[in-house]
This record gives structure tokens, C-alpha cells and sequence, in this order.
């Protein structure tokens, strides 16, 4: 008699985290296995922290990047989006000493690059990746420009310095919890409930599956790219802020470069296929523990920063290929349903 509460709890855990993504957390339980054979560091209360903390910037950009490769796109350029946003936040406080604004303009500066990517995506029918590629180069000058002499712009405040480096709910030896992951999980809820119950999220998922039949349907696929590229630009601002916020400067390169190769990874990883129509928020998160796992993992045993690079750039290809495998396979089921109903 009670097995079936405890069953019915099962089905609702495995629906929520998606049964693609139980293998997920069997890596993430072998790979806490593993650096924690090594090392007994991993579970410290401050190395705790500064996994959540790192999980900020990444995991930011990859929830926007969740809702861009589901509408089948992609976009290259949010770490030059961050770095744009990142140094046009440090402006704003150093001259101006409100953090508000500092916030609402790296932000505001994210939106107005996501729509551009959008607009020339749309507009100038270039295809997304390419149309991104060059953004991405693109808007890494542009934070250089707007940085006076190209070098970081400095910000000494330390209402600011909380965004990045804060932290909540501290007691005794416990470190508390981060801002900036407090941030992210806000973010990743509401984004969850917006593709989960909503019609604009159930309209993304129609035009990454079906963009014919979702045309056919009504939805205004211009729109809903608009719409899409803008929220992913404006994380990526918000994500630029938290750099800002953690290195106490604005950088166009540094602490930027590089962000897009993760949350693409992480939203791969996550479940997404690159043809769209597939993938979920908690997928992208769980990818981006992970991810943050692994980083900090090989961190703690000292292996060279190229190692990682290369371990990351191996991630990303047999994530992809993970996908591709998953979509052949969903093709073949479907071609034998179809041949099966036939007979």
C-alpha cells in the first residue's frame, strides 16, 4: 500500500528532470565520485559556494540560450553581448554612483543587441549562425570602443560588489548562500514556467519542431525570434553585470570571452537538438552543475587551464552527437509506428 505514493513521487521526479536527462546525474554522481576520491576539498562549505557562484554567469546565458536553440537557432555572440553589457554597466556607476542604473543598462544594452541579432536574422535572411558569428566579433569591438583607451573601466562600490561576490542566509561556519546563483534560480523558475505552461513557450517548441506548421498556425515566427533573441540578450547583459559586479571593473574581454562555448555546451548537454524543437530548462541546468563540477574539479587537482579547454571543446562535440544520435533513433521508432500502422 505504500509503494504507490513513493511510485507516484518517482514518475513525478522523472517527468519533471525528463528521463533523457537521469543520465545526467548518474555522470554528475560519478564525477563527484571521482574528484572527491582525490581530493577532500570538494565538499568544503567554500568550495560549495564558489561552485554556485560560478554557475551564475554561465548559467544565466545558457537559460537564454535554452530558448534560442529550442526555436531552432543559435547565438554565438552572447559572450561579446556580456562584454558589451559589463563595460556599459561600469560607466554607468562609475559616473554615476546608481546601481540601479548600472543594472538597468547593462541589461537594457543586452536587449538592444539581441534584437539587432534578431533584425539581421529576419530582415537581412542570414542564417542565425552566421548572422551571430559576425555579431560576435562585431560586438567585442564595440566594448572595446565604448571602454575608454579599450582597458577595463573600474567600479569601487560596494552595494554593486554584492551582485557578484554577496551573499545570504550566513550562519555560523556556514559560508551562505550566493546572490548571484540566488539570481539564476530565479531566473531558470520563471523561464521553466514560461516554456513549460505557457503559450509563448509552447510556441517556441512549434517553431524549433515545425516552423512550416507553426507559421500555419498562426504564430508570427519574425515575432517570436524578435521576442526570443531579445531575452536571450538581455541574461547575457544581466550575466555581463554579475562580471562587472564580481571583478569590481568592466571588462569587454576578460571574464567574457569564451561564456558562449559553455552555454552552448551546457544546453546541448541538457538535452537540446540542434535542429530545435527539443530541450528543457532543468536539462540546462543540471548541465550547467556539471559543467561547474567538472571545472572546479580539475581546478582542485591541478590540471593545466589548456586541459580543460580541450576537455570542454570534447564535451561540446559528444553532446552534439549525443543529440543527433537521440534524433536518429526517435526518426527510426517513428518510421516503424508509421510502417507498423500501415500493415
Amino acid at each position: 500500500m505504500n509503494s504507490r505514493p513513493s511510485e507516484g513521487f518517482v514518475v513525478r521526479a522523472t517527468r519533471f528532470i525528463g528521463a533523457e536527462n537521469l543520465s545526467l546525474i548518474i555522470a554528475l554522481i560519478l564525477l563527484v565520485a571521482a574528484v572527491s576520491s582525490q581530493t577532500e576539498f570538494l565538499f568544503s562549505s567554500r568550495n560549495l559556494f564558489n561552485i554556485a557562484q560560478n554557475m551564475a554567469v554561465v548559467g544565466l546565458i545558457a537559460v537564454g540560450m535554452t530558448l534560442v536553440i529550442v526555436s531552432a537557432g543559435l547565438d554565438i555572440s552572447v559572450g561579446s553581448i556580456a562584454g558589451c553589457a559589463s563595460v556599459v554597466c561600469a560607466m554607468v556607476v562609475a559616473s554615476t554612483g546608481a546601481v540601479s542604473g548600472g543594472l538597468a543598462g547593462g541589461i537594457a544594452i543586452g536587449l538592444v543587441l539581441g534584437i539587432v541579432n534578431a533584425m539581421i536574422i529576419n530582415y537581412l535572411r542570414v542564417n542565425a549562425v552566421v548572422a551571430t558569428l559576425a555579431t560576435m566579433s562585431a560586438f567585442r569591438g564595440v566594448a572595446f570602443l565604448i571602454a575608454p583607451g579599450g582597458r577595463p573601466v573600474g567600479v569601487l562600490d560596494p552595494t554593486f560588489a554584492l551582485l557578484g561576490s554577496g551573499r545570504f542566509f550566513e550562519v555560523g561556519g556556514f559560508p551562505g548562500f550566493p546572490i548571484a546563483f540566488a539570481i539564476l534560480v530565479g531566473v531558470a523558475v520563471v523561464a521553466h514556467f514560461i516554456m513549460s505552461s505557457t503559450v509563448f513557450g509552447r510556441s517556441i517548441y512549434s517553431m524549433g519542431g515545425n516552423p512550416a506548421a507553426a507559421r500555419l498556425a498562426g504564430i508570427d515566427l519574425n515575432r517570436m525570434r524578435l521576442w526570443i533573441y531579445a531575452v536571450s540578450g538581455g541574461l547575457s547583459g544581466l550575466a555581463g553585470v554579475i562580471v562587472t559586479a564580481r571583478t569590481s571593473s568592466g571588462q569587454p574581454a576578460s571574464g567574457t570571452q569564451g561564456l558562449e562555448l559553455e552555454a552552448i555546451t551546457a544546453v546541448f548537454l541538457g538535452g537540446a537538438l540542434l535542429a530545435g524543437g527539443k530541450g528543457t530548462i532543468v536539462g540546462t541546468m543540471l548541465a550547467v552543475l556539471l559543467l561547474a563540477v567538472l571545472s572546479n574539479g580539475m581546478n582542485l587537482l591541478g590540471i593545466p587551464t589548456f586541459y580543460q579547454l580541450v576537455a570542454k571543446g570534447l564535451l561540446l562535440v559528444l553532446a552534439v552527437a549525443i543529440g543527433q544520435w537521440r534524433m536518429a533513433m526517435a526518426e527510426k521508432r517513428q518510421a516503424k509506428l508509421t510502417t507498423s500502422g500501415r500493415a
